[in-house]
């Protein structure tokens, strides 16, 4: 029977050895780079050039009322490079410890401010004041937030005092010498708030050169101090306006985290609106990173894109993310004193250096 399917032909030469099998080419695997947290979208900090963004925007017209404000930044050519980078990407420098200071005051007034809460304000105002008198620098730390948590992260119940600084700011008469408070650290001293002083922001409307109640009622005391720090309230409100009017420098701490970053551009042009109908001298001091995680894409993102964008004004400093700042909080001491030799302890007392070193403190 034939088949109705064609038969294969077959092959009639001698040869029986069967060819030799060809390699397969195997895919390439391209590597996969690790994703950037950024949305393509959102812009935190705009493109700008540098020197159209920090230095034009913030300094600007303090650098054409005084050209030698800015001095202490140039210290920073003048100090020792470390071998390595530091967590900003840059050479880090070797602060020296700080001389000994022959004698005090007057003082230089310094705001801790950010409208966001929960970015390290009051952390660094305890912290890095308790490292400045680790120093020999007599401080002041300046409660203006009326939650009060300056005044309990230091042990004092400012709802059991007679005086604070709202009696200060409203009482005629009050000397602030009566409301300072001695702390459990030598050379730290304190101005307590209590709730009492939300009501000041709505009372000192009807006030008389209101922006300029709070450096009035410091300026008795700066003679007795080196540092002033104020720790102010979450927000851009006339409490706010009020420690800038009073301050030389402001201390901006940033969360490492990408909200935090977009607040900054508000915040600065605060300062220069500060700056150009209130206090021509204000100038920013740094901005500190703090609740750094170097093990994470996202905090060095930031850290990138605030120096990308502020330059030298970012501190060399930065503060990491550790559970010891509770802790030290509801213990109510600094962790300088709390746990003297955890690395969040030396992170402050660096800062303290570097202060000193860039010329924003005694």
């Amino acid at each position: 029977m034939t088949s109705e399917y064609p038969q294969p032909a077959t092959d009639t030469s001698t040869s029986t050895a069967a060819p030799a099998p060809q390699p397969v080419a195997q895919p390439v695997v391209q590597p996969v780079e690790e994703p950037s947290p950024w949305p393509s979208s959102t812009a935190p900090v705009p493109a700008v050039p540098r020197a159209e963004t920090a230095h034009d925007a913030v300094h600007g017209a303090a650098d054409e009322a005084a050209p030698e404000a800015r001095e202490g930044r140039a210290v920073q050519g003048q100090i020792e490079l470390g071998p390595q980078n530091g967590p900003t990407g840059r050479p880090m420098p070797v602060f020296p410890v700080p001389a000994p200071l022959e004698q005090h005051g007057p003082a230089r007034v310094i705001s801790m401010c950010n409208q966001k809460g929960g970015v390290g304000k009051t952390t660094t105002t305890i912290n890095l004041g308790a490292a400045l008198a680790e120093y020999g620098r007599r401080v002041l730390l300046v409660d203006f937030d009326p939650q009060g948590a300056l005044s309990a992260g230091l042990g004092i119940n400012s709802h059991e005092l007679d005086k604070t600084v709202y009696q200060l700011l409203m009482e005629r008469g009050t000397d602030v010498r009566e409301v300072i408070r001695e702390t459990a650290v030598e050379g730290l001293d304190l101005l307590p708030a209590n709730i009492d002083l939300s009501a000041a922001e709505v009372q000192l409307v009807g006030e008389v050169a209101r922006e300029s109640v709070l450096a009035r009622a410091l300026r008795p005391a700066l003679d007795d101090y080196d540092v002033v720090l104020i720790d102010c309230q979450p927000s851009l409100g006339l409490l706010t306006v009020n420690a800038l009017t009073a301050s030389h420098g402001v201390l901006i701490p940033l969360e490492c985290e990408f909200f935090a970053l977009r607040g900054v551009a508000l915040l600065v042009e605060t300062i220069e609106k500060v700056q150009e109908r209130l206090n021509p001298a204000l100038e920013v001091d740094g901005i500190l990173a703090t609740m750094f995680d170097g093990r994470t894409l996202h905090s060095r993102e930031v850290v990138n894109r605030v120096v990308d964008a502020f330059g030298d004004d970012v501190f060399h400093t930065v503060i990491g993310r550790t559970v010891k700042f509770p802790d030290a909080t509801v213990a109510a001491e600094p962790i300088t004193s709390y746990a003297t030799n955890h690395p969040g302890a030396e992170a402050y007392r660096q800062l303290a250096r570097e202060l000193v070193a860039r010329g924003d403190a005694a």
